[in-house]
């Protein structure tokens, strides 16, 4: 067999192309690829970002099993109890956004671990000031201290990309939900079980304080979980930051020459950023984000609503258990089965696909409404709820894809500001999305627009762009090295 490497330094290369045996037998030489091998997850340091992933939620639906009852006792809403939700969440997200871009770009610099720790006791310290609330400026205060201080969210997708690469990172993204589902669960069950200790547990929380903070004691649970994981990031966890990894070790090996150090990348300017593998990832969890914050908003009220109105007229507790279920099956579903999905069909097919489940959605609950009002609840009803909820559950794991799309996006130094600049566009429209939602679902109801379901045949269409905008995404994955 005749090597290309041994052929003679003067054969003209034109020679080469008559060569077709040598040329035939050197190329299975050349080793064809094949997939990769998974390279193992880091287990304690995965297993800490797991941890402080179960205490953001835990932290944050906490507050809802009381909150309800807690504004209305300030007398905050004019008795319109529906409105507490969008009070509490708008001022969440706005004021998130306003500082996420910031505490995410400060990642790439100062490093990952400082800016989680300063959003753990950030999130820590408005958790207790919540439950001291005796005002509603001092609801208001806390809750945006949580968005202003709490830039966790973006940093965790940047560090969680550092952790991983394209070999695994569909793998550590299907623990992504159930660990959200279960620290949600678990808020859930702590602002339930512990709010109003004086009337539940009267032999242990008895006087005039708890009497005068029936609340606290659910915050003080809570924030103490936060402050222990702020601890734990604090004592254990590694930085993973490109640039604080790759200085540290510059440093240690220039200590044994005495040559300076390398100074930080200098900070990029945000247009820099915005290539189109970027802007292509950020609009696309932009369109996700938005739309499944409004099933999120429609769904239980779709659910709670009269059915001579168009709605089931579901009383909360089977509200609750069936969006407790599908939470439970998200989570289960992605855990198991995500990374083999991503793997058989590919990134971009199974974001086509989830986002393809919206325009079903949004065409099925009007199906659902007719039913009902024709047969009642009937099995026919319920067997049509459950095939709605599965579709949710296809639609949910565009979050890790997407993901997957922006952290390939992002040059590996700026993956924090990339990603903070992709969650400030994803806070803005949860902020505006359920009022919104909840509003035209009104006015359709009130004015009858097309019979009341104008608010479906509008978000269903808007559903349908966003099928079309995911259809603008690669059929691979960006390679990270090459931006």
């Amino acid at each position: 067999m005749t090597a290309i490497s041994s052929l003679p330094p003067s054969l003209p290369a034109t020679s080469l192309l008559d060569m077709d045996e040598d040329i035939t037998e050197t190329t299975v030489l050349i080793p064809k690829p094949q997939q990769k091998t998974p390279t193992p997850l880091p287990k304690l340091q995965f297993g800490i970002i797991m941890f402080v992933l179960i205490c953001e939620p835990t932290a944050g639906q906490s507050i809802y099993p009381y909150i309800n009852q807690l504004v209305s006792e300030l007398g905050i809403t004019g008795g319109d109890q529906r409105k507490v939700g969008y009070y509490a969440e708008s001022l969440f997200y706005f004021t998130e956004a306003t500082t996420t871009l910031q505490w995410s770009r400060a990642s790439d610099y100062v490093g990952r671990k400082p800016i989680l720790v300063i959003g753990l006791f950030g999130t820590t310290l408005s958790m207790l000031c919540f439950g001291m609330s005796r005002t509603f400026w001092m609801l208001v205060a806390s809750r945006c201290l949580t968005g202003l201080l709490n830039g966790n969210v973006g940093v965790m997708k940047s560090t969680l990309a550092d952790l991983t690469d394209s070999s695994n990172r569909a793998q550590a993204v299907g623990f992504l939900p159930i660990m959200w589902e279960l620290g949600s669960a678990f808020g859930f069950f702590i602002g339930g079980y512990l709010s109003q200790p004086q009337r539940r547990f009267p032999n242990m929380f008895s006087g005039k304080f708890w009497e005068d903070y029936p609340y606290l004691l659910p915050s003080l649970a809570t924030g103490s979980l936060v402050c222990f994981s702020g601890v734990i990031i604090l004592l254990f966890f590694k930085e993973t930051a490109p640039s604080k990894k790759s200085r540290t070790s510059d440093e240690r090996e220039d200590s044994n020459s005495h040559a300076p150090s390398p100074s930080p990348a200098a900070p990029v300017h945000l247009l820099q950023l915005l290539t189109f593998p970027v802007m292509i990832s950020v609009s696309n969890y932009i369109s996700l984000a938005f739309l499944n914050i409004v099933v999120v908003s429609l769904i239980p009220l779709f659910f709670a609503m009269p059915v001579t109105i168009g709605g089931l007229g579901l009383p909360p507790s089977k509200i609750g258990l069936v969006m407790t279920i599908q939470s439970v099956a998200v989570g289960v579903f992605q855990l198991f089965f995500f990374a083999k999905i991503i793997r058989r069909f590919g990134e971009r097919a199974v974001m086509i696909g989830g986002m393809s489940m919206f325009p079903v959605v949004f065409g099925l609950i009007p199906i659902i409404s007719a039913t009902a009002q024709q047969s009642g609840r009937s099995v026919a009803v319920w067997a049509l709820v459950a095939c709605l909820l599965s579709l949710n559950i296809f639609a949910d794991m565009c979050f890790g894809v997407v993901w997957m799309f922006l952290a390939a996006s992002a040059p590996k130094d700026r993956r924090g500001a990339v990603n903070g600049l992709g969650q400030t566009s994803v806070s803005l429209a949860r902020a505006i999305a359920p009022a919104f939602a909840t509003s035209f679902f009104s006015l359709s109801v009130e004015y009858n627009l097309l019979g009341g379901y104008a608010v479906y045949a509008f978000f269903g269409a808007l559903s349908v762009g966003a099928v079309m905008l995911a259809r603008r995404l690669p059929g691979e994955l960006w390679e990270e090295e090459d931006h």
